[in-house]
């Protein structure tokens, strides 16, 4: 049967880079193209998207790399923000927002969400720049340069990123620099004008110049520290000197023949993706369709289990001591997938839970290249244009990624000077038989790990193509509201209401899931239809070798 799709894969044979804008898949393929591997072109992405992807992601946010170099291995980087040292548990006052999903909470005067208050201490720019440092064959100044080309230049604005500035566009206003380069004239530009940002251009090329010292302990960390004092922020210089990214060991498991490589805490993606996959295999859902009401109704029980036990259980490992080991075991898995009732919705108890913010405005990227190499990296400034403050003269966005931890004192997410908040990033790389068979991630706040585990499930139990499987509809819940795309019908949601779901249509679950197969030592990219994401792909190759004084012939 022939899947149609809103947008196509692409096959190449000697390099992959999948993101959520065109442009910057282009800059990853470039430098590939000239000779760079799998972490010149994502760091070189990773600067790209913080031009055109702006809403998403910066070098002021956060984010986790999950790699693989052949002989080698498997590796994760924790390059997540962390609270400022002036940073505590009681510096919001929460608010309960009656009939709030999961018990949510704001703070007065959104402090946690806008402005100054709102920001973290960076991890971003550390883990771009180490990346090319340590394992990249380029300088950096090259993996740089297009970012600097596209901010200094423009680039033409899309839908997506035209409606992300309108509906963000009362908080920007309120910051000057952030105003003139997205809503000039106070105006929401339209799909096809010419975006620019000198300022970032200008910033790039320091880095270029100076590396990430030039923010944790330079010239941009110091501007940084002058403009919160006066902002009434609390990042000082000494935060940014402060700052590490750190190595952590992989999260691994199996589904079925496959073997799942993700990143553990302080993310609780990978946790939750293997337990979540780990309790289906007790069920045999190859006997339904993606759209049949029964297996929404068992994924969302799964659902609800997992997000059960990463409330109580799951928090910064520095600070909570997380029972690893027992969540991703088949054995518990077994014990919980027992207590899922077929026939009807039930709730799965927990003794408290995280109050969470987590963001759906994040972005991922994945690439590989000839030596085998993989990078896949989630990375984010947290709400859509984090704090909406462009930094003084700089046109760089600062995160808010402080809304992501509890502002209620005493819990397992609350506020601590350097601690990291909760996250729920899975940058995955999936083998089979010890050989790379896919990488994939998206970004969708705590949506993310369900967004993945569904996508593998169609991939490997409804035997959907790569595209097919990265749209494919999805559905969510935490607990509370079932959400389901609005591609499945009215039938379907009258039978989950008869086992006992809330149930409510939502145009999108999670946001733009990417990923890249390898299959018959070819890489297959796709992006699906949530962001503005593109595949691009590197095949051909250089003149065979010639003996001295061999001619052209005609053929």
């Amino acid at each position: 049967m022939k899947q149609v799709t809103r947008k196509q894969s692409l096959t190449s044979s000697m390099g992959m880079v999948t993101s959520n804008h065109p442009l910057a898949s282009s800059v990853g393929l470039s430098i590939l193209a000239a000779g760079g591997n799998a972490f010149d072109a994502a760091a070189g992405t990773a600067f790209a998207l913080s031009v055109v992807e702006p809403m998403m992601v910066g070098p002021f946010g956060g984010g986790f790399t999950n790699f693989y170099i052949p002989d080698k291995g498997f590796f994760t980087i924790d390059g997540y923000v962390s609270a400022p040292g002036k940073a505590s548990e009681t510096m919001y006052n929460p608010i309960e927002v009656d009939n709030s999903p999961s018990g949510m909470f704001e703070v007065e005067g959104k402090l946690n969400q806008n402005g100054y208050l709102a920001v973290g201490t960076p991890g971003n720019l550390q883990v771009w720049t180490h990346l090319v440092e340590k394992y990249g064959k380029f300088p950096l100044k090259d993996v740089i340069f297009p970012a600097i080309q596209i901010a200094r230049n423009g680039f033409q604005v899309s839908d997506y990123l035209s409606n992300n500035i309108r509906d963000n566009s009362t908080e920007l206003l309120k910051h000057s620099e952030s105003s003139d380069i997205y809503l000039p004239n106070k105006i929401v530009p339209q799909k096809g004008q010419i975006i620019r940002n000198p300022n970032f251009a200008l910033v790039l090329e320091g880095i270029s110049r100076y590396g990430s010292s030039y923010l944790y302990d330079g010239e941009l960390g110091q501007h940084v520290e002058d403009e919160m004092k006066k902002n009434d922020g609390l990042i000082s210089l000494d935060d940014l000197k402060k700052q590490r990214f750190f190595y952590r060991d992989s999260v691994s498991g199996t589904y079925k023949d496959y073997e799942i490589n993700s990143v553990g805490p302080v993310s609780s993606g990978g946790i939750c993706l293997i337990q979540m996959l780990n309790i289906l295999e007790n069920f045999d859902l190859e006997q339904y369709s993606i759209t049949d009401s029964k297996r929404i109704h068992i994924l969302s029980e799964v659902f609800k289990i997992v997000f059960a036990d990463r409330y109580e259980y799951i928090g910064d490992p520095e600070y909570v001591q997380i029972p690893l080991d027992g969540l991703i075991s088949k054995k518990y898995a077994l014990e919980r997938s027992k207590e899922i009732n077929l026939d009807r919705a039930q709730s799965y108890d927990f003794t408290h839970k995280f109050k969470l913010n987590d963001s759906e405005n994040t972005t991922h990227f994945n690439v590989t290249d000839s030596e085998g190499n993989i990078v896949s990296m989630t990375q984010t400034i947290n709400n859509a244009f984090g704090s909406k403050v462009a930094l003084k003269d700089t046109g760089m966005l600062l995160n808010n990624c402080m809304e992501l931890f509890d502002p209620n004192p005493g819990m397992a997410n609350s506020i601590q000077p350097f601690k990291r908040c909760l996250s729920s990033m899975t940058p995955t790389i999936i083998t089979k038989k010890s050989k790379p068979y896919l990488v994939l991630g998206t970004p969708g706040g705590r949506k993310i790990f369900g967004a993945v585990a569904q996508a593998l499930l169609a991939l490997i139990n409804n035997d959907l193509s790569l595209q097919a499987s990265v749209e494919a509809p999805r559905i969510w819940t935490d607990g509370g509201v079932l959400e389901l795309e609005y591609e499945f019908d009215s039938d379907i949601k009258k039978s989950l209401e008869l086992l006992g779901h809330e149930v409510t249509s939502v145009n999108r679950v999670a946001g733009g899931l990417n990923a890249i197969m390898f299959e018959n030592d070819l890489m297959v990219g796709s992006a699906c239809h949530r962001a503005d994401g593109s595949p691009a792909g590197l095949s051909g190759g250089y003149a065979m070798p010639s003996k001295p004084g061999d001619a052209f012939r005609d053929y």
